[in-house]
């Protein structure tokens, strides 16, 4: 199967391994996270990092998205989002494709803050990002046939099997790299579902105004 170019997300894909490759080959990770990732408790405290040339707290959520702990950690979420962002981008736009990357990033750090604002703990990682494009590849490409739950239409029960199925997936590359469970917090499991609830609640917004109706010049 031929990917659609999805010039937008090769940029950002582009941009985040070089980000990658220049603070993981420098050996700067650990003050790269401190200084670019999401720290929930920063929120609260502004002046926590005082003293030091930090991102602004604000920012966090997309200085964050370039920072990655590992190869593995690179490696997936960049697969990921070569995969569903290209074809995302090809229905939605790049406007729209932007749009769910950038409010993705700051719902999953939302999320994380909400289940922990007092952690001191930095978040680092695009995949909170990469889930709200992951939300519209499966609400639009999705080919499995399933059936309406009681209430629940049968796009949303594909929605939520599509999700579980996402979590699922970051716990195992969790465990596999070594992280007890006790240590699954590090993986941010809460800001996947935030993202992931951002890009679900954008999708058709985001299709209606990229398919809207433009007004007909008058004669």
């Amino acid at each position: 199967m031929k990917l659609p170019a999805g010039r937008l997300t090769n940029g950002i894909g582009a941009i985040t391994v070089a980000a990658f490759l220049l603070i993981y080959l420098t050996g700067q990770v650990d003050n790269a996270a401190i200084v670019g990732g999401f720290i929930p408790a920063r929120l609260s405290d502004p002046a926590l990092l005082d003293g030091m040339a930090a991102v602004p707290a604000w920012l966090t959520p997309l200085s964050c998205t370039f920072i990655h702990a590992g190869w593995l950690h690179i490696g997936f979420n960049m697969l990921m989002l070569l995969f569903c962002g290209r074809q995302v981008e090809h229905v939605l736009g790049w406007a729209g494709t932007l749009a769910l990357y950038v409010v993705g990033a700051y719902g999953a750090c939302l999320a994380q803050w909400a289940i922990d604002p007092g952690s001191t703990n930095p978040m680092v990682g695009a995949s909170g990002a990469i889930s709200a494009i992951i939300a519209p590849y499966a609400l639009l490409y999705s080919q499995q046939q399933v059936r309406a739950i009681g209430p629940l239409s049968a796009n949303l029960v594909r929605v939520l099997w599509l999700a579980g199925a996402w979590i699922a997936v970051q716990l195992m590359i969790g465990l596999a790299s070594g992280a007890g469970m006790s240590e699954l917090g590090q993986i941010a499991i809460a800001a996947h579902i935030g993202g992931f609830l951002v890009g679900l609640a954008l999708t058709r917004p985001l299709l209606r105004w990229r398919f809207r109706k433009k007004p007909r010049a008058a004669h």
